[in-house]
């Protein structure tokens, strides 16, 4: 080896060095400003509320705040494209929910960005269920006296159910249970959880997965049959999952997340991954969170990856067999 050939493997060889002890320096002393977090949906809804209690306790433990930026529309679709054009150096999340990931992918036709290979994940930072509830009217407090009633064939076609729209998490919700009922319960699609709720109290609709049910039930304006997620709801520790309650696996969850943009330092992903970790392990986190129906999570990076694989083929099945499809 001649002696320029030996001076430029020197000097690779340092450079690599530095460079790796740069980003070691930078994973060490992050975070060294503010974070935005992105949540690409209206301020105030659920994952809104969610995403600033989870932030609040993160900052704490980074000591840098995590400032809440909404960036709604489509669907969570516009935010979330956003961040897959920020910098990958952990000052800038995407605080969201399933909806842009799993049934997006789904439900989209031509979707502007990949839900797992644009991004870095984080961490799962809980699972929640949509609370199945029904008229009064309906001769059922249970979920088994609710299919005994669905399956007589003198109701055949008298059960409607509303939803958020098509191809939204409630219509998912349905066409599922009437698959694995084997019911045929009608689907009338809602501008809205709200409206579709609305004409639930006014027995328009007989039936409704709706995740902000709880004043509803609490004021005995409708009965619950059980949530869709595969644990009890922490509010409701006394009423069987479907699952429990007569549809053996029946398991639609909804969850939130946190991500950053592709190409994030793997120190600064195992940094954050704790933080989320540390946050949901503050016992008045656990309260807020638990308080809004949610099971916390704090998952590691792989398995959150995993989840969102699963959950999209799973998805996807329950879409081909919906009668017409979801887009």
């Amino acid at each position: 080896m001649t002696a320029s050939k030996r001076k430029l493997l020197t000097w690779l060889g340092c450079g690599l060095l530095a460079s790796a002890s740069l980003a070691s320096v930078q994973a060490q002393t992050y975070p060294q400003r503010p974070i935005k977090a992105i949540v690409p949906y209206a301020a105030g809804g659920f994952s809104d509320q969610a995403s600033r209690i989870i932030a609040e306790a993160m900052s704490r433990n980074l000591g840098q705040n995590i400032v809440i930026e909404n960036r709604a529309g489509g669907g969570g679709r516009i935010g979330s494209e956003a961040v897959t054009k920020m910098a990958p150096d952990g000052y800038t999340l995407l605080m969201t929910t399933n909806g842009t990931k799993t049934y997006m992918a789904v439900v989209e036709k031509s979707l502007s960005y990949d839900p797992v290979s644009d991004f870095t994940p984080i961490s799962l930072v809980g699972k929640y269920g949509l609370l199945m509830v029904v008229n009064p009217s309906v001769p059922a407090k249970t979920l088994p006296e609710f299919l005994t009633y669905a399956r007589d064939p003198k109701n055949k076609g008298k059960i409607n159910y509303a939803t958020s729209g098509m191809g939204s998490g409630l219509h998912f919700a349905g066409e599922l249970f009437n698959a694995m009922a084997k019911v045929n319960m009608v689907h009338v699609p809602y501008k809205g959880s709200g409206p579709g709720m609305q004409d639930v109290l006014a027995g328009v609709c007989q039936v409704i997965f709706d995740g902000a049910a709880k004043p509803q039930i609490d004021a005995g304006k409708v009965n619950f049959l059980g949530t869709t997620s595969s644990v009890r709801d922490p509010r409701y520790p006394d009423v069987p999952t479907l699952s429990e309650g007569g549809l053996t696996g029946y398991d639609l969850t909804y969850w939130v997340g946190i991500f950053a943009p592709k190409g994030l330092p793997a120190d600064i992903q195992a940094r954050l991954n704790a933080s989320v970790k540390t946050a949901l392990a503050e016992p008045d986190v656990q309260r807020k969170l638990n308080g809004m129906g949610m099971s916390l999570v704090g998952s590691s990076a792989e398995q959150m990856v995993q989840e969102i694989r699963t959950e999209t083929a799973k998805l996807r099945q329950i879409a081909a067999s919906i009668p017409g499809g979801v887009n």
